[in-house]
C-alpha cells in the first residue's frame, strides 16, 4: 500500500508519502492431540517527506513463529506459541505467549500469558493533528516492550451467558508526547500499567436478545514524576443493547452507553471530562420484498460543545487551535430508508 498526503497545519504545509508491505507464509500440522503452526513473515514500513526529510525513516522487520495447540484432555487445551523478529532499527526480539483453556458442565475458563514489542516512528496521534514541523525528539528512542496476562470465567445457564476478565499489562519504555512545550517526542523512564475487569451478560430467547458490558480500566502512567491517568481513557464505561427480531416481520432494538471521566491534556477549560449518556434506536418494518427503517443515533444529542467550546482563546504550545475531542462532535442523527431484496 502506498499514500500520498498534502497537509496544511496553519501556515506550514507538509507533504510526505507512506509505503507499508507486508507477507506471511505459514504452514499446518495435526499430530495427534497436537496442531502445530509455523510460519515466517516480512514487514516493511518507509515514510518519505519532502518538507521534513530529517524524519523520514525505512523500517524492515522480519520474522519467524512457531505455535503448538495440545488437547491434554476432554477439559483441558493448551497452547504455546513464541515469535522472534528483527526489526532493522530497535535490534531482536522474542515474544512468547502460553495459554490454558479449561472446561466443565456449563463453566469455561481460560488464563493467558504474552510478551510483545512495539518500535515506535515519530508518527503519532499528536503529529497528525499538529505535524511534524514542530516535533522534537532530543535522543534516540527505544522499542517500547509489553508483557500482558489475562483471566476469564464464562457460565452458561439456558437463555443466559456471563463472563468476567481480568486483565492486567505492564508497557517498558513507552512512548510520550509532551505538548506543555511544543512537542517533544521521548521515551518514559517508568513503566505504563494497565489494570482492569470486564463484565459481561447476554440474553437470548427468541425474539428477544440483549447485551450489557461495563468495563473498569485503570491505566497509569508517571510523568515529570506524578503518576497519573492515562488521558483520554474513561475509568469506567458501559452499556445495554436490546433487540426484539421476528423473521417476516421485522425488527426493533435499542442501544445506551456510558462513558465515564476522562483526563484531559492541554485544555484550558478542563482537566477532567464529564460523564454522558448515549441513546440510540433503531426500528425497522418488513413488507414482502421491502424494508422500512429509521435509525436514530445520539438521541440524547451529546456533544462536546455543549460544556466547552472546541476552540482554544489562545493557540496551544505544539501550535493547535482545538481541543482533543472527549465527547462526540456531532449532536443527534436520524435517518432512514428502504431496502429492496431482489
Amino acid at each position: 500500500m502506498e499514500q500520498h498526503h498534502d497537509h496544511q497545519f496553519g501556515e506550514i504545509r507538509e507533504r510526505d508519502r507512506h509505503e507499508t508491505a507486508f507477507g506471511e507464509l505459514t504452514l499446518r500440522a495435526p499430530a495427534g492431540r497436537h496442531t502445530f503452526v509455523a510460519g515466517a513473515a516480512l514487514e516493511r514500513d518507509a515514510y518519505r517527506s519532502i518538507d521534513v526529510p530529517r524524519f523520514e525513516y525505512t523500517f524492515t522487520v522480519p520474522g519467524v513463529f512457531l505455535q503448538d495447540d495440545v488437547d491434554v484432555a476432554r477439559w483441558l487445551s493448551l497452547s504455546a506459541s513464541g515469535r522472534l523478529d528483527h526489526h532493522s532499527e530497535y535490534g531482536t526480539f522474542f515474544s512468547p505467549r502460553v495459554s490454558a483453556l479449561v472446561r466443565g458442565g456449563a463453566w469455561t475458563g481460560r488464563v493467558s500469558f504474552g510478551t510483545g514489542f512495539f518500535g515506535p516512528s515519530p508518527l503519532t496521534e499528536e503529529t497528525e493533528a499538529a505535524g511534524l514541523s514542530r516535533l522534537e525528539v532530543p535522543q534516540p528512542l527505544r522499542a517500547e516492550e509489553g508483557r500482558s496476562a489475562s483471566l476469564d470465567v464464562t457460565r452458561t445457564d439456558g437463555p443466559f451467558s456471563y463472563t468476567l476478565t481480568l486483565f492486567r499489562s505492564h508497557i517498558a519504555s513507552p512512548i510520550h508526547v509532551d505538548r506543555s512545550r511544543g512537542l517533544i517526542l521521548t521515551n518514559l523512564l517508568e513503566p505504563t500499567t494497565n489494570i482492569g475487569v470486564e463484565l459481561l451478560g447476554t440474553f437470548r430467547h427468541e425474539p428477544y436478545t440483549a447485551t450489557a458490558t461495563y468495563t473498569y480500566v485503570r491505566a497509569r502512567e508517571r510523568v515529570d514524576g506524578v503518576r497519573e491517568d492515562v488521558a483520554l481513557t474513561p475509568r469506567r464505561s458501559a452499556g445495554i443493547v436490546g433487540m426484539w427480531e421476528r423473521d417476516q416481520v421485522g425488527r426493533i432494538g435499542i442501544e445506551f452507553y456510558y462513558t465515564g471521566i476522562q483526563r484531559l491534556e492541554e485544555n484550558p477549560y478542563r482537566d477532567v471530562s464529564r460523564p454522558y449518556v448515549i441513546i440510540g434506536l433503531l426500528a425497522e418494518r418488513q413488507l414482502g420484498r421491502v424494508r422500512l427503517f429509521v435509525n436514530g443515533e445520539n438521541l440524547t444529542g451529546i456533544r462536546q460543545t455543549r460544556w466547552d467550546p472546541l476552540i482554544r482563546p489562545t493557540r496551544a504550545p505544539d501550535n493547535r487551535w482545538t481541543v482533543d475531542a472527549w465527547a462526540p462532535l456531532e449532536g443527534r442523527n436520524v435517518n432512514g430508508g428502504i431496502r429492496f431484496r431482489l
